[in-house]
């Protein structure tokens, strides 16, 4: 085997001897040859007998006087009185001559990868992934393969490791932990060709599309629990995390632990296990969709999204639903999120040009669309509901969403309000508001949104106003404001909460009766031709 050297013949001895497979050996070797670890399980134990057998006789070809030397223990350096050397239960073996080698090599679970790099690099089950992708329907033009290991992987390497070590310490040799190759790195040097080549498709790192296997492994499970006494900082519970035993939390705490500590606790080489690993899942995951556009909303009994208090809904849609129900059927989503810029209110329409949108589909089956097909998509959310319409829908980037937010207070919005006042007006009365420019107005927190909102003092502008005079107790009055002025405060004050306002501007009660957005002046999305 080219890829090994003579440093490497006690670590392959060691190893084998004590139950490790032959691709782990490899990884241990420090082998970075891809193509190597891809050969079949079988070919490569013949190969690590067939390179011990030839270091064995190179060696006696060159100290023919001398026989088997006697077998050393390696004993590692415990520093504590009666920690004895280890094996299965507790003694690291000699790593002798390769014979002992050779009549242990009877195919067994591996005692570090637990069968990672045996059974699941087969043909049998990269073809039962593919099966499991292919039947859920995605459209993907590449995959990016992930895989989770259970965590007391890290405690048995760690183990193999130690007494890898302590071989090569013996012959005056170093092995530093980084420079084994890490498990998930050389099984994903196994398995992408293999799912690349099943599914028709190339690996890529940065593919949207994720292909993943979650491996357990119940026989070991509690192999890690002892960390938790010896570095009790390193395991604390968290919300969303079902165990406190993480990949990451017991690496961390292998990290900490001292080699005489960890000993105590566990066999060193590592045992072998009865059973494989389960794979416990696999699972297909498309990187979310965004499609943008603007909507017009035209009912005044229809709220931007789901209207529900103390778990009652109280109307029977909203314009979230509406647009999103046909986006969730024709991508294939598991789920979705919808952002705007700026909301109205229930009984507020939205005309003019819309009011820019935007939904995030989670995992879509579905992500290839014409320019056709999202204008049909379009036309049949328009034909559905005579309540709101739809323009400019288009598939955007995740980093183009930014722009609908990005000065989102500095922007400016043109309103409509339909105002009554209690004591009779002539047109003379409302003139005056016409030659009012950048109004600037104090707004405690609306009353009314105090639930939901927190208390403060926010200064907004009145960029300009025209009033349009319709009866004794009726005017029309239309506004540029900066986003985020709240309107109907700025008509009847808010029991003063907003200062100065339309009532105490005209010296009288006033009030509003209906409220209309004209216009959300906000460059995004790009218009599209009819």
């Amino acid at each position: 085997m080219s890829s090994l050297s003579e440093k490497d013949r006690p670590i392959v001895q060691l190893l084998l001897s004590t139950g490790t497979c032959p691709r782990c050996i490899l990884r241990f070797c420090c082998v970075g040859s891809q193509m190597l670890y891809r050969h079949p399980h079988k070919d490569l134990m013949k190969d690590l007998q067939e390179f011990l057998r030839n270091s064995q006789e190179k060696e006696d070809t060159v100290c023919l006087d001398v026989v088997d030397p006697p077998c050393k223990r390696i004993r590692l350096e415990h520093g504590e009185e009666g920690a004895d050397d280890l094996n299965h239960n507790g003694a690291i073996p000699s790593a002798g001559d390769g014979n002992s080698a050779t009549e242990s090599s009877a195919v067994k679970v591996c005692n570090v990868c637990l069968g990672i790099l045996q059974e699941f690099c087969e043909a049998d089950f990269v073809k039962k992934v593919c099966q499991k992708v292919n039947s859920a329907d995605y459209q993907f033009t590449s995959f990016v393969f992930s895989v989770s290991l259970p965590p007391q992987l890290s405690v048995r390497e760690h183990a193999a490791w130690l007494g890898v070590k302590q071989q090569m310490r013996n012959l005056g040799l170093a092995l530093a932990k980084d420079d084994i190759v890490q498990l998930k790195e050389a099984y994903k040097w196994i398995i992408h060709p293999q799912l690349s080549e099943e599914l028709g498709v190339p690996a890529d790192g940065k593919s949207l599309f994720e292909v993943s296997v979650v491996f357990a492994h119940p026989e070991t499970d509690e192999e890690c629990h002892f960390l938790a006494t010896a570095c009790p900082d390193c395991f604390k519970p968290a919300k969303n995390k079902q165990s406190v035993f993480t990949r990451m939390a017991v690496i961390k705490a292998l990290e900490k632990i001292k080699e005489e500590d960890f000993l105590k606790y566990f066999p060193c080489p590592p045992s072998s296990p009865k059973n494989l690993c389960d794979a416990l899942e696999i699972q297909c995951n498309n990187g979310a969709v965004f499609v943008a556009g603007r909507y017009n909303k035209y009912s005044r009994n229809l709220p931007q999204t789901p209207w529900i208090i103390d778990g009652e809904r109280k109307l029977e849609s909203s314009v979230e639903e509406l647009i999103s129900e046909h986006l969730m059927a024709e991508f294939k989503a598991d789920s979705f999120n919808f952002s705007s810029s700026g909301r109205e209110d229930v009984d507020v329409r939205t005309l003019g040009n819309g009011r820019p949108f935007a939904i995030e589909l989670v995992n879509p089956r579905r992500i290839r669309f014409t320019a056709e097909e999202m204008r049909r998509l379009q036309q049949a959310i328009n034909d559905s509901s005579d309540k709101i319409q739809v323009r400019d829908l288009q598939l955007v980037t995740r980093e183009a969403i930014g722009r609908m937010k990005e000065g989102e207070e500095e922007k400016t919005k043109t309103y409509s309000a339909l105002i009554w006042t209690d004591k009779a007006i002539q047109r003379e009365d409302i003139a005056f508001l016409d030659d009012i420019k950048e109004l600037k107005l104090d707004q405690k927190t609306p009353l009314r949104v105090l639930h939901r909102r927190p208390l403060a003092v926010r200064c907004r502008l009145i960029h300009t106003m025209k009033s349009e005079y319709i009866d004794e107790h009726h005017f029309r009055l239309h506004l540029k404001t900066q986003a985020g002025t709240y309107i109907k405060e700025f008509v009847h004050g808010d029991f003063g909460r907003t200062k100065p306002n339309i009532g105490s501007l005209l010296n009288r009660t006033a009030d509003i009766l209906e409220l209309d957005v004209e216009s959300v002046d906000v460059d995004w999305p790009p218009t599209l031709a009819d």
